[in-house]
């Protein structure tokens, strides 16, 4: 899926009404099968600019075209349709705790199952063994028939993008994947991630608190304070224009994401696109 975005801007999705754009008006073009990482401080923008892309968040200026498509043009049916073709991953992954993690992870073909199929699926899962060949790329494959409140924060992460993968979204917007996890699974994560996208030819948008991860993507864009500050190829990103890039906040280059449980605790409540 090709994205435009034309000096588009848009708030948080948990600002109150009448607040400042937390995304000012920005314009990019990412191509189709394409793969970006989006980096930035704290507050610059970058949960937003997923939420925008996902057709979660009207914007307040601009425009954001999807294949030349504008999303809020469409009627209702055919918005809900277009979304069925998005993928969008939030950093805390909203799975119930008692659901089974096969039930989760299948939770990604909703968008193209019938209402009594899904309802059929809740009690007798269809389809495990595409839902363990999922969680096998991430090391899961064991969870298979856990309950979600029985996972560690980093294995409800890894769920969340296992889920991806049985979905047929054609754009995939993933939300700090890697809060919870060690460097060791953060590296089988973004590969098992990126390779996944690659094989489907899906564009791939992911926010990364790890820059040293963020420059393993092609391309890189940085945010600050709303806008883009770089949009550049993975190699020309270098560590002058991080320190730029991060000024007042050079700590967020080194130190570690905050811990799963306090994102969700301090996160918006969203649901997770699979439809």
């Amino acid at each position: 899926m090709r994205i435009t975005l034309a000096g588009l801007a848009a708030r948080h999705p948990a600002a109150r009404a009448g607040s400042a754009p937390a995304l000012k008006p920005a314009s990019l073009e990412i191509r189709s099968g394409e793969q970006v990482a989006v980096i930035g401080p704290s507050g610059a923008g970058k949960t937003t600019l997923l939420f925008a892309l996902a057709c979660a968040l009207k914007p307040d200026a601009g425009s954001l075209r999807l294949d030349d498509t504008d999303p809020w043009s469409l009627s209702v049916a055919d918005l809900q349709r277009l979304r069925g073709r998005l993928f969008l991953a939030p950093q805390a992954p909203p799975l119930p705790p008692r659901q089974r993690v096969v039930t989760a992870v299948l939770a990604g073909r909703l968008p193209r199952q019938s209402l009594a199929a899904s309802l059929r699926s809740l009690v007798r899962p269809a389809g495990a063994a595409e839902a363990r060949a999922a969680l096998a790329r991430f090391d899961l494959e064991s969870k298979l028939w856990e309950r979600v409140d029985r996972l560690s924060g980093g294995e409800r992460q890894r769920v969340g993008l296992a889920r991806a993968l049985l979905s047929q979204a054609s754009l995939w917007l993933i939300d700090e994947p890697l809060s919870s996890l060690d460097p060791s699974r953060s590296a089988l994560a973004i590969e098992s991630l990126t390779a996944a996208a690659r094989e489907r030819g899906v564009t791939l948008v992911t926010t990364l608190h790890q820059v040293d991860v963020a420059t393993r993507y092609p391309r890189v864009i940085g945010l600050r304070d709303g806008t883009v500050a770089f949009d550049l190829p993975s190699a020309e990103v270098t560590p002058a224009k991080l320190r730029e890039l991060y000024a007042q906040h050079e700590h967020e280059l080194t130190a570690p994401a905050a811990p799963l449980e306090e994102t969700i605790a301090q996160a918006p409540a969203v649901v997770m696109n699979c439809r």
